[in-house]
């Protein structure tokens, strides 16, 4: 039987499974959430961010641990996620994977009405849906591919920190003949912005 959680809302898992990775502020957590497609895996209302993480706080989930500021921007409240958080994680995500439950889909509720269709109509809508299916599962495929590849310039968000990381990387990856990579949001300004003028260079030097 599933177990009733303090913070239900499965917007409250995406937000731990990503804060889980190192402490950070909302904003990056909706970058990340957002990069990663997580509106495509559950209802996900971006507006109710911040009364997510506000009950998850208030649950002992999260804590705050500090505030960031970069330039003239406001200051962020930065979270990490707590020893309760990781333990909640793991639980919440054990039940959803074991514990069957009836999910009322649209291609459930279009097997309810079945019949109204002619049999060779419905073999040919399958062999249609199985193709698109098999689409899809390649399509994600080569995302948990690309997944596997991901790096940290810096844990805790330093620009500092990340600036002195990025030309051993950028080496790396032009060692292992990579054709692309995908860069998270980074502030067009300060160190930022010469960050943003080296990945600039590095690309137009292919």
């Amino acid at each position: 039987m599933a177990e009733k959680r303090k913070v239900a809302n499965l917007m409250a898992l995406a937000v731990l499974a990503t804060v889980v990775q190192r402490p950070m502020h909302r904003y990056e957590m909706a970058s990340l959430m957002r990069a990663r497609g997580k509106e495509r895996d559950m209802g996900i209302k971006w507006g109710s961010l911040y009364t997510v993480v506000q009950n998850l706080e208030r649950s002992g989930y999260v804590e705050a641990i500090g505030v960031s500021r970069q330039g003239a921007r406001p200051e962020r409240t930065v979270y990490q996620i707590t020893d309760a958080g990781r333990d909640e994680l793991v639980a919440w995500t054990r039940e959803l994977i074991a514990e069957p439950e009836a999910e009322h889909t649209r291609f459930i509720a279009g097997l309810s009405v079945l019949a109204v269709l002619a049999p060779q109509d419905v073999i040919d809508l399958l062999r249609t849906r199985l193709e698109r299916l098999s689409v899809s599962i390649d399509a994600l495929t080569a995302g948990l591919e690309q997944a596997s590849h991901q790096a940290t310039l810096s844990a805790s968000g330093d620009l500092t920190e990340a600036a002195a990381n990025l030309f051993g990387l950028l080496r790396s990856l032009d060692r292992a003949d990579v054709v692309a990579i995908a860069v998270a949001p980074i502030p067009s300004e300060g160190l930022g912005e010469a960050i943003q003028d080296r990945l600039a260079r590095a690309a137009a030097e292919r």
